[in-house]
């Protein structure tokens, strides 16, 4: 299904008669980052990566939070992210890894093995008394 024809590329459909759709490893990286920060009880990823920044980010940045990797038409995700205090982090993390999956899988046909999720820290609300 996905094939790799050039550094940090992945092949998503190729029709001889009309073409070829390559989505690049950044793309997949801003998708991901994209669903975490939509989870309620995500403050942002590592590196202050919030949703708002998320799709204009750099690469360089994005990369030190998502981690990609595609292998023979499946997909693995590893994320860094930095949990709001007081929410449940089983409950949270697992809804993080249920939004990326569901995210890839629906824009790229790519089936998502795994979303790993690692939390780096907890932000506490400035407002919070």
């Amino acid at each position: 299904m996905a094939s790799r024809n050039m550094k940090s590329s992945y092949t998503v459909y190729d029709d001889h008669t009309t073409g070829t759709v390559e989505i690049s490893e950044d793309v997949l990286s801003a998708i991901a980052a994209i669903a975490a920060t939509e989870v309620e009880g995500v403050a942002c990823l590592i590196g202050g990566i919030t949703h708002e920044k998320a799709p204009r980010i750099g690469a360089r940045s994005l990369s030190r939070a998502v981690k990609v990797e595609v292998s023979e038409g499946t997909m693995t995700v590893r994320l860094i992210i930095i949990m709001k205090y007081g929410y449940n982090i089983p409950e949270t993390t697992k809804k993080v890894q249920e939004k990326v999956k569901s995210a890839l899988e629906e824009m790229t046909d790519f089936s998502v093995s795994e979303v790993g999720v690692s939390v780096a820290d907890v932000q506490v609300d400035k407002t919070a008394k």
